[in-house]
């Protein structure tokens, strides 16, 4: 296994599209919010190593599944990136989230930490049981948190804020899990989503990001405005499109649920954005 290939397999079992999207919504929330430019690269910082500690420890702990199951899309069942490897990018990955988390403040470190360590439980074992939405409800839940507990006077963000962060927590988890159902309940994977079954999941998917993005629109203060309503109306309609196409059977609806739930995700995350100004006036 050559350098450029190991370095290349360990990028890509640090799972780099939510990692980047992650962190990037972070980032912008904290802009939005009116932080420094420093305090925005150093949110972004923690949030980067914490991601990447995630996603790396995921994908150790599922080595030996992914292994059996012939997964040539994971790096270390494919033999492109060494385990041990892995394992030693996620520690330090961890150990930099706790120095950069705190360095954001006391009370703005322990929140991020506090999620961190809610999707480290998710992947060493809470993914297998039927509470597997609670860790990504508390780690996106807490996100605004991250963002103005290192504000003078430590101001927690308004409940609004937090309720759409873990509902779309909660959205993330079933959009994540859809296209896997099948070999994560050949594996004995049996979070939420693989109990309910594929269509259930397809079903229920859409609804946590229809809350969230109904709480964005009418949560914060002052007139809902245009945008508002028109990114209402838009999840609505994707997620009755969803339900619409479920019920024809899954053969009909292809991947139709899984594009439109992270539609819905994509919107939702676009309206939390837009309203990171309120994060700290309301």
């Amino acid at each position: 296994m050559g350098g450029v290939g190991s370095g290349s397999g360990v990028l890509r079992a640090c799972h780099p599209e939510p990692t980047v999207a992650v962190t990037v919504l972070v980032t912008a929330l904290a802009a939005a919010s009116g932080r420094s430019v420093q305090a925005c690269v150093l949110i972004g910082a923690a949030v980067l190593c914490g991601q990447l500690s995630v996603g790396w420890c995921n994908d150790v702990v599922d080595a030996a599944r992914d292994t059996a199951a012939g997964r040539a899309d994971k790096p270390l069942a494919a033999g492109t990136a060494a385990e041990r490897t892995v394992a030693a990018a996620a520690a330090a990955a961890l150990a930099s989230c706790v120095v950069l988390s705190l360095a954001a403040g006391r009370w703005a470190g322990a929140a991020h930490l506090t999620g961190v360590a809610a999707a480290w439980a998710y992947n060493l074992g809470l993914k297998r049981t039927a509470a597997s939405w609670v860790p990504y409800a508390l780690a996106f839940g807490l996100l605004p948190a991250f963002v103005t507990l290192g504000l003078p006077g430590r101001p927690w963000p308004p409940a609004w804020a937090m309720a759409a962060g873990g509902l779309l927590g909660v959205g993330a988890h079933f959009t994540n899990v859809l296209p896997d159902i099948d070999a994560d309940l050949a594996a004995g994977v049996r979070g939420l989503p693989q109990r309910l079954g594929r269509r259930r999941s397809r079903v229920l998917a859409p609804l946590p990001l229809l809350a969230a993005s109904a709480v964005l629109v009418l949560g914060p203060p002052g007139p809902v405005g245009r945008a508002g309503w028109a990114a209402l109306a838009v999840t609505s309609g994707l997620a009755a499109a969803t339900t619409a196409a479920t019920s024809r059977g899954a053969r009909t609806a292809g991947r139709l649920p899984f594009l439109a739930t992270l539609a819905m995700a994509v919107t939702a995350v676009g309206l939390l954005v837009l309203h990171g100004g309120s994060l700290v006036s309301a």
